[in-house]
This record gives structure tokens, C-alpha cells and sequence, in this order.
């Protein structure tokens, strides 16, 4: 069933586990996210990068989960992810996206906090729930680069948070987008500083790389979203690789095509586990 993530995040605050939020760039890989999840009983967010937007358009994509959601029985979101400006969310919105992610973390503060009520005004209207970031992410996916961390202090935090009135906010500890070059240095006790004073779910992005062991302590210490694009997108094309290395005359796209999408089915239902999101449908 396809559901805003308002209240699974609400829920995965309030017990204690985190929702895995996956970036799809196709149908193969959207089958793969739900099925997933429909096997753990797990709630899911199907997620698309502004970048992914311009290969297909958001009303393909909402398509696609509204589809798939009513295919299974546990909760589905569809979410922009690191929505680049108020008229892309917007169209997601009206395409039938269930959750939208505004990305003014660039911008000074308070140009931050201008575009994000902008995104949520317009939002509320149809009761759809806004994600922003504080801070910055390091590291470079799609339209996403930064080329350094800008860790989110908690008490802007929470200023940012009640000005906005967003429904989640993505903060910055560390962790950076597309594969690491070396090992990260989190700071996991932010976001329990900053989940003290901000009354909404968190979200951890740049989790691709990060070991199971951090991830557990990122939901520990308060993350109630996980958001993993790379990993997946490496498990599709190995997988075609594989494939193609061993039958390189197959012309058919289902072919190989389907090894791909089971290897991120099965690399779905691993982040799931650590999420601790299993059974929680």
C-alpha cells in the first residue's frame, strides 16, 4: 500500500528502529525494494535523485510504486530525494510522489529555512511530508556534491526544525555520498544531541560503505532513516556483469536483467536487518 512516510518514521523514532529509504533508477530496481520488504514485513521508501528525474520523469516513478505498493501488503513511500529546487518538488507532489525532500543545504541559513517553508507550504496542502538537511554531506551522488562536511549543530537544529516545520530533517555527522575513499569519522553522539532537541524523525544519508556495526549504532544513537543509493546501484551492474561475462550472446534484456534485480532485492533485505526495520509493517 502506497503511504506518505510521515507516520513510519514517526513510528521508527518512537521504537527505536530506522526505516531503509532505497534509490531506485528503474523498474527492475523498484521490484527489488518492495520485494524486499514484503518478504521481512518490513515498511519501505522508494527514493529518486533529481538526477534520475531527467533519465525518467516523477510521474513515471509514481507510477511505478503505486504499482508496486498495491502489489504487496507493507507500507511503501515514494520520495524525492535531494529535491534541487521548490518547482521539482512541486511536480513531484502533483505526479503523486508521498514525500519530498527539499535540499537547500547549500544556501546560507536563512535562505535554507525560506525555500524549505516554500516546499512545505505548498506540501500541506495535500498532506504530504517534507524532509530537509542541516549541515553538509560530504562527497559527490548525482547533483549531490560537497566538498567537505559541515557538521549540523543541535541547536540550529532545532531553531531550523520549528521554523520550517518539516516533518524530518537529514543532519550531517560525518558521513559522505557515492563510495568512501577512507574510513569516515562519525559522530554518532551528535545525532543524540541533536534528536534531544528535535522533536522530528532523522535521517542518515552517505550510509553506502558504512559498516553494519556503524549503521546499528547511527539507529542507537537516534537515525530513524537510512538512505542507500551506491550500493545498490554497484550490486545492479556487477550483477549484469556477471552475467553478460558468462552468456556474452544473450540479446534478451530479461536475461540479465533479472540477476540484477535479485542481487538488490537481496542487498535490500541485508540494510533492512540492520535497520532494524524487520516485522514492523
Amino acid at each position: 500500500m502506497l503511504v506518505t512516510t510521515k507516520k513510519m518514521l514517526n513510528d521508527a523514532r518512537e521504537g527505536g528502529y530506522a526505516v531503509g529509504a532505497f534509490n531506485a533508477e528503474n523498474a527492475e530496481m523498484v521490484w527489488a525494494i518492495v520485494k524486499a520488504a514484503e518478504e521481512l514485513k518490513a515498511p519501505v521508501i522508494i527514493q529518486t535523485t533529481s538526477s534520475t528525474l531527467k533519465y525518467f520523469s516523477p510521474a513515471y516513478f509514481a507510477a511505478l510504486a503505486k504499482a508496486a505498493a498495491e502489489s504487496v501488503s507493507v507500507p511503501v513511500a515514494i520520495h524525492l530525494d535531494h529535491g534541487a529546487s521548490f518547482e521539482l518538488a512541486k511536480q513531484c507532489i502533483d505526479s503523486g510522489y508521498t514525500s519530498v525532500m527539499i535540499d537547500g543545504s547549500a544556501l546560507p541559513y536563512e535562505e535554507n529555512i525560506r525555500v524549505t517553508q516554500k516546499v512545505r507550504d505548498y506540501a500541506d496542502n495535500f498532506g504530504i511530508p517534507v524532509e530537509s538537511e542541516l549541515g553538509k554531506v560530504g562527497g559527490k551522488e548525482d547533483d549531490t556534491e560537497s566538498d567537505g562536511n559541515e557538521y549540523t549543530d543541535p541547536d540550529q537544529a532545532a531553531d531550523f526544525a520549528n521554523r520550517t516545520g518539516i516533518s524530518s530533517l537529514a543532519v550531517a555527522i560525518g558521513t559522505a555520498h557515492g563510495i568512501y575513499a577512507k574510513k569516515p569519522v562519525l559522530d554518532f553522539n551528535r545525532a543524540t544531541l541533536i534528536k534531544k532537541v528535535v522533536p522530528i524523525p532523522l535521517v542518515l544519508h552517505g550510509a553506502s560503505g558504512l559498516s553494519d556495526d556503524a549503521l546499528r549504532e547511527g539507529v542507537e544513537k537516534g537515525m530513524s532513516k537510512i538512505n542507500f543509493a551506491t550500493e545498490l546501484r554497484i550490486a545492479f551492474t556487477d550483477a549484469i556483469k556477471a552475467h553478460m561475462a558468462e552468456h556474452p550472446n544473450d540479446f534478451d534484456p530479461k536475461k540479465y536483467l533479472n540477476p540484477a534485480r535479485i542481487a538488490v532485492k537481496e542487498l535490500v533485505k541485508a540494510k533492512i536487518q540492520v535497520c532494524g526495520s524487520v516485522g514492523k509493517a
